[in-house]
């Protein structure tokens, strides 16, 4: 049984400006962020809209994820696949979003490896990076 001591939170200070009239994502300033590369957006975006679904779930908004799937006009089968990305170890949510580091993995993949434990992901998010 769980109690409330066994819960994890994760906090990624973020900053959203606009950007041509779009949102942005930046990073804290003391952030490197890596030259060259520029993050997927699909990969952020995917990110950012699993963690909404997890916290919907997990305040009581949503009660199921077929009722997160109905408001979003997406399949239930849809959401239970990207909603994995929410629990991606906190090393490699650094790294993807806050350090805009690319994986070197397909966002499809990126689902499978968060089935994963978290020792493993590094390696196989960034195994080509």
């Amino acid at each position: 049984m769980t109690g409330p001591n066994d819960t994890i939170r994760i906090v990624i200070p973020l900053t959203i400006r606009k950007r041509n009239g779009r949102p942005k994502i930046l990073p804290p300033d003391e952030v490197t962020v890596r030259d060259g590369r520029s993050q997927d957006p699909h990969v952020l975006r995917a990110i950012a809209r699993a963690w909404n679904w997890r916290r919907q779930l997990e305040s009581g908004a949503a009660s199921t994820i077929q009722d997160i799937a109905s408001a979003e006009k997406v399949s239930d089968r849809f959401v239970s696949r990207m909603m994995r990305l929410a629990y991606l170890s906190p090393e490699v949510l650094e790294h993807l979003v806050i350090r805009r580091v690319p994986p070197a993995l397909s966002l499809n993949d990126l689902v499978a490896v968060a089935d994963q434990p978290w020792a493993e992901q590094m390696d196989m998010v960034f195994e080509a990076a």
